[in-house]
């Protein structure tokens, strides 16, 4: 029997850290910066066949969770810019799985495959130029009714990286792909 909140999280839960280190700051943009290339490496030769397969029952497929990062993480640098220049702005949160459902989630991989490298590499740019102040900073989520600062947001979107990614190479370990 398959553990289903296994499937969902198979790295488990973001836990917000008690305590922000440079170190793990430093690992998070790290990670962040490479992500493309891990991602690409890992479905790089996918026929369509994987590509239209969900990562667990009742899951996004291969091909949507893709198409959701490029999503996720075009946002996530929209709300970073936002955070930066202005004073703990609200952000819009959006409807990720009606998102998943929209024509352009049928689109080629390759090309959700190309804007998580722009933006993963203006992101990187971005994080690594921020200061020790910058990271501070914050903006609100109206959803979770708090502000979250940069540092937290960048820790999660390290979680967010791996979490998708460990979706995909679960589910090549699971059919023996």
């Amino acid at each position: 029997m398959i553990d289903i909140e296994l499937l969902k999280y198979p790295i488990g839960k973001f836990q917000k850290p008690e305590h922000l280190s440079e170190k793990s700051l430093v690992e998070a943009i790290t990670y962040l910066r490479m992500f493309p290339k891990y991602l690409g490496e890992t479905v790089n030769g996918f026929s369509e066949t994987k590509l239209n397969t969900p990562y667990r029952p009742g899951g996004w497929t291969v091909r949507q969770v893709i198409h959701h990062l490029s999503d996720s993480h075009m946002n996530a640098l929209i709300r970073f810019k936002l955070a930066l220049t202005e004073q703990n702005p609200t952000i819009k949160p959006y409807d990720e799985a009606s998102w998943a459902k929209l024509a352009d989630y049928s689109l080629p991989m390759d090309i959700s495959l190309r804007l998580i490298e722009g933006i993963h590499e203006k992101w990187a740019f971005v994080l690594e130029a921020m200061t020790s102040t910058d990271f501070e900073k914050t903006y609100y989520h109206p959803e979770t009714k708090a502000s979250a600062s940069l540092s937290e947001v960048t820790l999660m979107y390290h979680w967010h990286s791996m979490h998708h990614l460990a979706h995909i190479q679960h589910l090549i370990l699971r059919e023996n792909w």
